[in-house]
């Protein structure tokens, strides 16, 4: 009986493998001879999953949007609106080894997506769904009476989004964790002028 093959794992596994290569070595070090090598695969095997680079590099941008997407999705458990809003953000800010190297990967791809307007149009519509909930959870927790549509809600969460990615951005020039405690101030002073 032939041997049978979970191709969407084998995906899965390509793209960590590309992520890993991505992080350690930028996107010149993601070819697809090395991401063959890595993942254990004979030459021309990638063919079976992936057309090309930039399918693979189009699979490895989702999947790290997905995963930051699934720590803020994990977050609504129980938690009040101020609470939920804090775990939100925290989610987001590079706070440990994981979300550092995500930061690493996505601060490649950001790059890499100037030139490719697939990934533009990608990363275009995440970050309009991440301010929509984050002005959704903004009007919730900030106990003043504005909806989701206001104006002052509304900057609130471009200076949120702003902050992130320089966070993240500003990570990779530090040792890891050496900015925790700063990024860390800052979520808590938030959370104060959203809550007083």
């Amino acid at each position: 009986m032939p041997k049978v093959i979970d191709h969407d794992q084998r995906r899965r596994e390509i793209v960590e493998v590309a992520k890993r290569l991505i992080a350690e070595g930028g996107f010149e070090a993601a070819t697809m001879r090395s991401i063959v090598t890595a993942a254990g695969f004979a030459n021309g095997a990638l063919k079976h999953y992936f057309a090309g680079k930039d399918g693979i590099i189009a699979a490895t941008f989702e999947s790290v949007l997905e995963e930051t997407a699934q720590r803020m999705s994990e977050l609504d458990q129980d938690l009040g609106p101020v609470d939920s809003l804090h775990g939100f953000v925290e989610a987001a800010m590079p706070l440990d080894a994981e979300r550092i190297t995500s930061a690493r990967v996505l601060l490649v791809l950001w790059g890499h997506s100037v030139a490719n307007a697939d990934l533009a149009t990608q990363y275009r519509q995440l970050l309009t769904l991440w301010r929509a909930e984050l002005t959704r959870r903004i009007a919730a927790a900030w106990d003043c009476g504005e909806d989701a549509d206001g104006p002052a809600v509304g900057v609130l969460a471009d200076e949120i989004i702003s902050v992130t990615i320089g966070a993240n951005v500003t990570s990779l020039m530090h040792p890891v964790g050496a900015l925790v405690d700063r990024y860390t101030a800052y979520i808590d002073e938030l959370m104060a002028r959203v809550s007083g």
